[in-house]
C-alpha cells in the first residue's frame, strides 16, 4: 500500500534539529491514514519491555524456566521476550530494526562487562549470532567473526569508551539514525519509509529539552525509560 500523500505532509526532519509535530500529533496522523496490518508493525515497534503482551509471558512456568537458565535480571529477560518479538515479525524492515538494536546494545553491554571484570554471560540478551559470539568474551576489537557480523562494531566499540554519558547516547542515536537512512534510501512511499520517519522523530524528541545542565537525575530517567524499548 502506498502512502505518497500521507509523506509528502510529513515535516522535514533532520538530526540534531528540533521536530515541530509531537509525537502525539504525528501517532494520530498515522492512525487516521495507516492500514490495520500496518498499524500493529507500528504498535510493535512502539512496544516497551513492561507492556501487557510481554508481562503476560512471564505467567508460564516454561518461560520463568527460561530466565533462570540464562541468569538474566528481570528487565532484561523481559527485553529479550521484546527482541524476539520484533525478531519474529515477518516485516524485513521491523525485523532488522530490531535485530540491529539488539546487537548494538550487547556490543555495548559487553564491551563494559569486559572493562569492569563482569560476566559477559549476565548481560547478553538473545540467541543470535552476535549475541553468541559476544557470550565468548575476549577483546572485541581482535574478534574477525564478530567484525563480519557487526558493520558498525568499530563506531560501537569507541563510542562505549565515551566517558560523557550524554555523549555517548548521542552518539548511538546518530548511528541508529544512519541505519535508517541506510535502510530506507530507495522505500519513498511504503510503510517502511512511514516507520522510519516515525523512528526518527522519536530520535528527536528524546533530545528536545534535553541538556547536560539538567544533570544526571534526568539522564538516570531517560537511560530507564530507553530500556523499556529498543535501545539501551
Amino acid at each position: 500500500m502506498g502512502y505518497e500523500y500521507l509523506i509528502a505532509g510529513f515535516e522535514d526532519i533532520a538530526l540534531n534539529e528540533l521536530v515541530q509535530t509531537s509525537e502525539e500529533q504525528l501517532l494520530t496522523l498515522l492512525d487516521e491514514h495507516l492500514s490495520a496490518s500496518d498499524k500493529e508493525l507500528l504498535a510493535l515497534l512502539r512496544r516497551k519491555n513492561d507492556d501487557p503482551a510481554i508481562m503476560e509471558l512471564l505467567e508460564d512456568d516454561s518461560v520463568l524456566d527460561r530466565k533462570a537458565e540464562l541468569s538474566l535480571s528481570d528487565e532484561d529477560f523481559r527485553t529479550q521476550l521484546l527482541y524476539e518479538q520484533g525478531l519474529h515479525c515477518k516485516n524485513k524492515f521491523v525485523h532488522e530494526w530490531f535485530a540491529y538494536n539488539m546487537d548494538i546494545n550487547n556490543v555495548l553491554a559487553a564491551t563494559v562487562a569486559i572493562r569492569h571484570g563482569m560476566d559477559v554471560q549476565k548481560v547478553i540478551v538473545g540467541d543470535n549470532d552476535v549475541a553468541q559470539e559476544l557470550r565468548k568474551g575476549g577483546s572485541l576489537g581482535k574478534n574477525a567473526r564478530l567484525a563480519a557480523l557487526v558493520p558498525d562494531l568499530k563506531e560501537v566499540a569507541e563510542i562505549a569508551e565515551i566517558s560523557d554519558l550524554l555523549d555517548r547516547e548521542k552518539h548511538i542515536d546518530a548511528l541508529r539514525w544512519q541505519w535508517l537512512e541506510d535502510r530506507t534510501l530507495f522505500e519513498v512511499f511504503n510503510i517502511e519509509a512511514v516507520l522510519a520517519y516515525y523512528l526518527k522523530t522519536t530520535i528527536l524528541h528524546r533530545w528536545d529539552n534535553l541538556t547536560i545542565e539538567q544533570g544526571e537525575q534526568v539522564f538516570r530517567a531517560m537511560v530507564a525509560d530507553m530500556k523499556k524499548g529498543v535501545k539501551l
